[in-house]
């Protein structure tokens, strides 16, 4: 009977041992190692997908948002409606399209940081209001120094800046490119 109960024991641990590597959380989501699916945003474009680190250590009211609206699917189907060439690619009009709309939610406060403004960087769009970005935001081609201290950081790019790279330009854009969805890292099934 011991032999029984020591070979059912045996049999147990080889059935629940893992069979390869292990996978990670963020791996189990197709998102890049090291990232934190909680504040990940997965933007799949008409051109490809961008995975975007959100800087909730020093935008903790901007990446909420973005999660939140990700969430409530408002950013589905959105143009980039504002595409300069060497300097960055506007988004997040879930309402007009155009770069006149907000969400349902009130505006932020501002929280400027002293992360510099460098190619991938993601900054909220705002209006003249240091406290009025809402749910636009724009990813960086190149350098912006001219931005620091001036718009909120909320995230940086972790992967598909060659994506980003391929997104029609214009002002306003023809025919533009868009999200065709952003889902928070954790969602994405």
């Amino acid at each position: 009977m011991l032999r029984l109960i020591a070979a059912c024991a045996v049999a147990a641990t080889f059935a629940l041992a893992p069979i390869g590597p292990a996978v990670t959380p963020a791996a189990a989501q197709g998102l890049p190692a090291g990232a934190d699916p909680q504040n990940t945003l997965v933007i799949d474009t008409t051109q490809g997908r961008v995975v975007v680190k959100l800087r909730n250590d020093i935008a903790p009211g901007h990446a909420a948002r973005l999660k939140q609206l990700a969430r409530d699917k408002f950013y589905d189907n959105v143009p980039f409606h504002r595409v300069i060439a060497g300097f960055m690619a506007q988004t997040g009009d879930g309402k007009n399209g155009n770069g006149t709309g907000g969400s349902q939610y009130p505006d932020l406060k501002a929280e400027f940081s002293q992360v510099p403004f460098k190619r991938g960087i993601v900054g909220m769009a705002r209006a003249q209001s240091n406290d009025s970005a809402n749910s636009q935001f724009f990813i960086m081609f190149a350098d912006g120094d001219f931005l620091n201290g001036k718009y909120t950081v909320v995230g940086e790019v972790l992967s598909g800046m060659d994506v980003v790279d391929k997104i029609k330009k214009g002002e306003p854009v023809p025919n533009p490119d868009r999200m065709v969805t952003v889902r928070v890292g954790a969602d994405v099934k």
